[in-house]
């Protein structure tokens, strides 16, 4: 047992390096540091860390295996409950889920589940170690639709079950927002790719370049033999400020910029779709897509880099190890402040952003204190370039292209809590459903989804 009550720090790259390259910037605990962290673990009978995870993984189980050194046996406890370990170690909020109702934490530090399951997932890969077989066919199939994280869990959960899956992907790779929304400083390719390999080990094809909707509809799966179709197409559909000036060179919202950079590798002299590189840059909003554009523009060579959110420092919605890193690497932020105005000269590139002052009135609807304005607050914030990162909304094409489909007036597919929509044999999960969230909650929401196709195709089986 190890009584601290501290985390084993997570090692990290000199930020006064990092900020000028894309190398991943936490390097993973050593097997010492797994073992030690491991041991502050208390093995609670009640498991209220397990309650915490909405794909269900049995932390104190894998953290054991940990404690014993059968970091194999941590994978597959891992594996029976999530596709996506080495992801997840390293994306998800564990701080406001599992780590939250760690026993630890009430006088201390949680135990960092995150890192412990990182350093598995990476162990596993790593040694290329017991590969999770493919499991005995059943003979039905099932279509998913997007390989960001919904569609992968729900693809991989079905794979278990002995359905043949196919994916079908719109870009030309596999992966979804894993690949074209998260930096390779926060979340590495090759990670994306090795847990995608496992899932191909196990059966499951992918098909890229095909966006249904346009390329195929959905009742032509249907026709082509598939028996259920789950929806995991996400939420790429980008919110804006809807002020003056938007439409300027130098404006760009939080997905182009990040695609650019992530997917098109824009930030190489040799890109085929370079992006302008802004010597001051401002990113409006305060989410975790927000820290991600505001540290892709620094590594790309801004002088200045300023966030620009329009409440305060304690109601960011981004995760705190994404803002500490953020500012220890130089970038600004810039709070209860809120843009009026994008400003541009003659050739209508950007030359400043007018801002106002606000001040948090009373809560509103989602429980948060609404921004109210400061009178006579008005300033320009000296900018080359602005990037939006306000949110996102499902795109409509499958909703118009899919005859009783009903979605929510803002876009979302309306699902019953198994993630079955108003169409027969038709689920949805993830950013499809809910608006932007996290990968975590995407992957539970793939995961039931999964259970539920299993079920309904049985009993069709069984009629």
């Amino acid at each position: 047992m190890n009584p601290s009550l501290k985390k084993n720090p997570m090692p990290t790259q000199d930020a006064a390096a990092r900020a000028h390259n894309f190398d991943e910037v936490a390097l993973g605990y050593t097997e010492e540091q797994a073992k030690s962290e491991a041991a502050r673990c208390l093995d609670c009978k009640n498991k209220p860390c397990r309650s915490g995870c909405p794909v269900g993984i049995d932390i104190p189980a894998f953290i054991g295996k940990i404690n014993n050194g059968d970091y194999e046996g941590a994978y597959q406890v891992i594996a029976k409950s999530s596709s996506l370990a080495a992801v997840c170690g390293r994306v998800c909020p564990q701080e406001t889920q599992c780590e939250s109702k760690c026993v630890r934490g009430i006088k201390g530090e949680p135990v960092a589940i995150g890192r412990l399951e990182r350093f598995v997932a990476d162990w596993h890969n790593k040694y290329n170690t017991g590969k999770v077989p493919e499991a005995k066919g059943n003979g039905h199939r099932v279509a998913v639709v997007g390989s960001g994280p919904a569609g992968l869990s729900c693809a991989g959960e079905l794979a278990s079950r002995g359905y043949k899956v196919t994916v079908f992907e719109a870009l030309h790779t596999e992966g979804g927002v894993l690949v074209y929304g998260i930096p390779e400083f926060r979340l590495p390719k090759k990670i994306v790719a090795d847990e995608i390999a496992n899932l191909k080990t196990r059966g499951v094809e992918f098909e890229t370049n095909t966006i249904v909707g346009r390329s195929i509809l959905v009742d032509e799966l249907f026709a082509d033999g598939y028996e259920a179709v789950f929806v995991g197409s996400g939420a790429g559909l980008p919110n804006f400020m809807k002020v003056q000036g938007e439409d300027l060179n130098g404006v760009y919202s939080a997905n182009e910029f990040l695609t650019r950079v992530n997917l098109m590798k824009a930030y190489r002299d040799d890109a085929a779709t370079p992006i302008k590189r802004g010597k001051s840059v401002a990113v409006v909003g305060g989410g975790n897509v927000a820290m991600d554009a505001a540290r892709c523009a620094l590594r790309l060579g801004a002088e200045k880099v300023t966030v620009v959110y329009r409440r305060g420092a304690a109601e960011l919605p981004a995760r705190r190890e994404e803002v500490e890193h953020a500012q220890e690497e130089g970038i600004e932020f810039l709070y209860l402040t809120a843009p009026l105005e994008v400003l541009g000269d003659e050739q209508k590139n950007v030359v400043g952003m007018k801002c106002q002052k606000m001040e948090l009135g009373e809560p509103d609807a989602s429980g948060r204190r609404r921004p109210v304005a400061v009178a006579g607050s008005e300033f320009v914030l000296d900018v080359d370039c602005v990037i939006v990162a306000i949110g996102t909304s499902p795109n409509p094409l499958i909703r118009d292209t899919t005859q009783g489909l009903q979605t929510q007036k803002w876009g979302g597919i309306i699902t019953d809590e198994h993630g079955k929509t108003t169409r027969d044999m038709v689920y949805a999960g993830g950013d499809a459903v809910t608006g932007a969230a996290t990968v975590i909650l995407a992957m539970g929401a793939g995961k039931d989804a999964a259970a539920a196709i299993d079920e309904a195709i049985k009993a069709k089986s069984k009629a």
